[in-house]
């Protein structure tokens, strides 16, 4: 008899919870019998945390290669009163990071009953199972539920995970504890009323200071970072309160919003942000529905004005405040005594450990110690014993970080030999945490939809290429980050890092060859200060040595204690990229074949062979030519945005997309001439009303960027516009790309066509 977990669990569950939970069991239902429409069912499941995945192009997660797939590639509950067998990936909320041993244990179970028995901590401190039939997520979700964890709201338009310093409480440089804030903060706006209408997700994160990286609060949607200040000789907490920053395809640096918000205001304050979010945010463009484009739009002045206004009108709640006193009581504290009531031996390997991996709290005799999660990933079994370990070592106090780590913290400083001789016994014992070392990856062509490129394969080579140069322990780079994207999207964070790359796709010599584009300039520390922009495109099989290249030249020519960012900008893009030059040539495929497949896949990239000498092949190089033209001039613009020109960097980056687009026009026209207004008029009569030029993920936003910055050509541009012009023509370009390889992919299946069909199809497909 199959257990039922729903009366097992029932007196485990707050109602609440169990609520949702018997709520989302019946919207399957009523999907499978065609009672709701799959659009509205998806965005439900998003809601719950339940997403669809990819099953990388024909592979089983196994590795095994399948003759075909199994799996439904669009609704993924086919019905009538039919069970959806194809998994999918279950995100789990955990606010600030914040777990215990017994949701550890929990976890544990789940993912090894009803996942790959492999769990995945994310960039916002939450964990990701893959591989998830949808059948068994209501009993995943009560098992969780009973247990203190959600999923409600882990994906859609909502609330995400409120995230927060992994070290907060025991950090050396915060101003106060922001544990209490973000945690009453995400149940506060879990589930509620005026978070329920939004275009898009909405992020959140504390710091407790604004000197470290720890909670990245400049790239959120809204964030606070710890402040006192003495009013009445008494002294007040409060933040420095931002809103309106955003990673994703162009990224947007937060707005500050209030130099001092008292924590009274922080709940009447974020309710009334949601409601003119709700109110004014874009809901038809996806594109641009995240908070940061209303922002930007309204300018921060009269957003703030909009949200004071708002706030006024609010209705007072008590729970606005009955939380604050609870803070008082919230510190966390060790265990009575250590653990190893003799000296340990140390483990090979536990000096290395404490340089990279220990951190020495503010209270004398207790150090927070990292557990290294490659890629962040850790096996059920490791996690099992690691709550085992933990219970020994500490009490519930132990944190996921947005670098895809757990923290355990208020370890006795005398427990750490013994710590480590056990975390290394389940294979967690690695240093190299929080250093360059410590790559992150985002799922990229694993699992996710949208991955272009292979960006945990790249990951994990770098990671061990980096680890067997020693250079966690170089005191010049050993801090510098390296982040890897699938695609655009920023999942992986690549704008935050000294060294970020994102996946791209080109088409060589007939051939599809996995790229990434190399980013550089950013800033991790102070909170995510600034962002990094692409200096060009590298074929993915030589990014490590793109890497070794820009390190060893760094160690060799750096001035003083010059930072990795400082040095990029002495010596300048334009000679960075003319020393990687030769590595983003791509050599035939009967040269090198291994150019044509991605990391961790041995399948060939490739979109066919083209026929030579066929009439088309001028019109085509003309498009390339015009495209690689266009490469060069927003690496202009990115040049005269590091001299501080914003206004010309702006126009050229405009001037750089409308080369790329007069390319890709003259496939079609080859007489096109130089002017603008006829490269828009034509670009949008053939390839915008065509939808020809829209991207099958981002739709029609990329052709977009083309429109917006003619029609504001003449605006004097801040150097943040203008590096978002930037940002915007690089995708612009890549888009271009992308349309140019679906353009040839047409041709050549016109080709092969019989003449007559030939005859009445071409003009539809261009």
């Amino acid at each position: 008899m199959q257990l039922s977990w729903k009366k097992v669990l029932a007196d485990r569950m707050k109602p609440e919870l169990a609520g949702e939970i018997d709520q989302y069991e019946r919207q399957m239902e009523f999907r499978r019998q065609g009672k709701i429409e799959e659009k509205v069912f998806a965005e439900m499941r998003l809601r719950r945390g339940v997403y669809g995945q990819r099953y990388d192009n024909g592979q089983r997660h196994d590795g095994e290669k399948t003759q075909e797939l199994p799996y439904p590639s669009g609704d993924l509950l086919k019905g009538p009163n039919t069970k959806w067998d194809a998994p999918g990936m279950q995100r789990i909320k955990i606010p600030f990071g914040g777990i215990t041993t017994e949701q550890m244990e929990v976890l544990a179970d789940v993912a090894e009953e009803y996942s790959d028995a492999v769990l995945h901590v994310t960039t916002r401190q939450d964990f990701q199972l893959h591989f998830v039939a949808i059948d068994d997520t209501p009993d995943m979700h009560r098992r969780l539920a009973a247990v203190g964890i959600t999923t409600h709201e882990a994906c859609g338009n909502s609330v995400r995970n409120v995230t927060a310093c992994p070290l907060a409480g025991v950090c050396r440089d915060e101003v106060f504890d922001v544990t209490p804030h973000s945690k009453a903060t995400a149940y506060f706006l879990l589930g509620h009323r005026d978070t329920q209408d939004f275009g898009r997700k909405f992020k959140i994160a504390f710091s407790g200071c604004s000197a470290h990286a720890c909670a990245l609060v400049f790239m959120h949607d809204m964030g606070g970072i710890a402040k006192t200040r003495v009013v009445d000789g008494a002294e007040k907490r409060g933040f420095e309160f931002y809103v309106g920053g955003g990673l994703g395809a162009i990224p947007h640096q937060a707005k500050l919003f209030d130099e001092f918000l008292p924590v009274e205001e922080l709940f009447p304050t974020a309710q009334a942000i949601g409601r003119v979010f709700a109110r004014l945010g874009e809901k038809r463009n996806r594109g641009r529905a995240r908070i940061k484009f209303l922002v930007a739009k309204l300018g921060i002045d009269e957003f703030r004005r909009l949200v004071l206004e708002e706030r006024e009108a609010l209705q007072e709640d008590p729970k606005w405040t009955d939380w604050i006193d609870s803070t008082k009581d919230a510190a966390e504290s060790p265990l009575e005594k250590p653990a190893s009531t003799e000296p340990v031996a140390p483990a090979q390997g536990f000096e290395n450990w404490v340089k990279t991996n220990v951190y020495r709290q503010r209270q004398p005799g207790f150090a927070a110690a990292s557990v290294t999660l490659p890629l962040g990933d850790i096996s059920s079994y490791q996690l099992r014993q690691l709550a085992t370990i933990c219970r020994r070592y500490v009490k519930d106090t132990i944190r996921t970080t947005v670098e895809q780590n757990f923290l355990l913290r208020w370890v006795y400083e005398s427990d750490l030999a013994a710590l480590h001789r056990d975390l290394a016994e389940i294979a967690l014992g690695d240093p190299g945490a929080q250093t360059i070392v410590d790559v992150t990856a985002c799922p990229g062509t694993d699992t996710c939809k949208l991955g272009i490129a292979s960006a945990r394969g790249l990951a994990a080579v770098l990671r061990q290429r980096l680890a067997a140069k020693n250079l966690q322990y170089d005191e010049a780079i050993k801090d510098l980050r390296i982040k890897v994207s699938g695609c655009f999207n920023a999942c992986g964070q690549h704008h935050l890092a000294e060294i970020g790359f994102y996946g791209v796709g080109r088409t060589i010599n007939n051939y599809k060859v996995p790229h990434f584009r190399v980013l550089l300039g950013g800033r991790w520390t102070e909170n995510a200060k600034a962002f990094g922009l692409s200096i060009g495109a590298v074929p993915s099989k030589r990014i490590p040595e793109t890497v070794d290249r820009l390190l060893d030249r760094y160690l060799r020519e750096r001035q003083n204690s010059e930072h990795f960012s400082q040095f990029v900008t002495r010596i300048g893009k334009k000679e960075v990229k003319a020393m990687l030059q030769d590595l983003m040539v791509v050599p035939p495929h009967d040269v090198d074949p291994s150019f044509y497949t991605d990391w961790s896949d041995a399948r060939q990239f490739t979109i066919g062979d083209i026929t030579a000498g066929e009439c088309a092949g001028e019109v085509v190089s003309l498009a390339d030519f015009g495209i690689a033209a266009a490469e060069d001039e927003v690496f202009e613009a990115q040049l005269l945005l590091d001299e501080g020109n914003a206004r010309r960097a702006a126009t050229k980056a405009l001037g750089s997309m409308l080369t790329a687009a007069q390319g890709l026009i003259k496939m079609q026209n080859r007489d096109i001439a130089d002017d603008p207004e006829l490269i828009l008029a034509e670009f949008r009569e053939r390839f915008y009303d065509t939808k020809l030029f829209f991207d099958p993920f981002a739709g029609s936003k990329f052709a977009r960027y083309l429109y917006i910055a003619y029609e504001t050509r003449n605006e004097e541009p801040t150097s943040e516009l203008a590096h978002q012009r930037v940002e915007e023509a690089q995708l612009f370009i890549e888009a271009a790309h992308a349309c140019h390889a679906r353009m040839l992919e047409g041709q050549r299946k016109r080709k092969r066509r019989p003449p007559a069909v030939d005859a009445i199809s071409t003009s539809a497909t261009l």
